[in-house]
């Protein structure tokens, strides 16, 4: 499996045009906004897009998801029902965050613990991460072992837990009992920022690593 990030909105939101090589169909994740960039990416890699994957209902993940299914008519998938508040209150949203009105929408399907997500012939594990936000889910693609965490950590850093429904105990047990469960070779796209290594975060990072003072 092969993939592409493309950096959407103000708040440089890592989106991922994931795609299977032998069908050449793909997802996206977390389309924020900046929609024509994303379709660009998808033209220039030749691939046809068949869904929407949503790693949590924050705006600068999902900003560009309704417009985007409005014009191609996709299936979103995800994020866990636990985040219905997020996408239902994007309008609050906007003036949170200080983003332009975007288009409302409601998942096709809601994702949990352990089920899996398709993509051509390819599959992704869905992994229920909560602690940014209730409903957080991981994507994994165990083949090529690189997953897409969205905020819940970052290249030396971890997900902020200060907007409604964060917990910062339960974030730490999901990095700690989720993610550093899989290999320490799986490559990781954060939310934001340069992608790591889980194996490289579990040693360095300063908010979960094993070598905390």
């Amino acid at each position: 499996m092969k993939y592409r990030i493309i950096p959407v909105t103000p708040f440089q939101q890592n989106c991922t045009l994931w795609w299977c090589e032998a069908t050449k169909k793909a997802a996206v994740v977390d389309p924020g906004g900046d929609i024509e960039k994303i379709l660009l990416a998808i033209e220039e890699e030749g691939v046809v897009l068949e869904k929407i994957l949503l790693t949590h209902g924050h705006i600068d993940h999902v900003g560009g998801t309704g417009a985007l299914k409005k014009q191609l008519g996709l299936p979103i998938e995800g994020p866990h029902y636990d985040d219905l508040y997020w996408i239902e209150g994007l309008k609050k949203q906007s003036s949170m965050f200080g983003f332009p009105a975007v288009e409302s929408f409601t998942p096709d399907r809601w994702l949990t613990d352990g089920e899996v997500v398709q993509v051509g012939e390819e599959q992704l594990s869905v992994l229920h991460c909560p602690g940014h936000t209730p409903g957080h889910v991981v994507f994994y693609h165990q083949a090529s072992q690189v997953a897409q965490v969205g905020d819940v950590i970052f290249n030396g850093s971890i997900g902020r837990t200060d907007f409604p429904g964060g917990d910062h105990p339960t974030l730490i047990s999901s990095i700690k009992d989720k993610l550093f469960s899989l290999s320490d070779e799986v490559v990781f796209i954060p939310g934001h920022g340069p992608v790591s290594t889980l194996g490289y975060e579990k040693k360095n990072n300063p908010f979960v690593s094993d070598h905390r003072g």
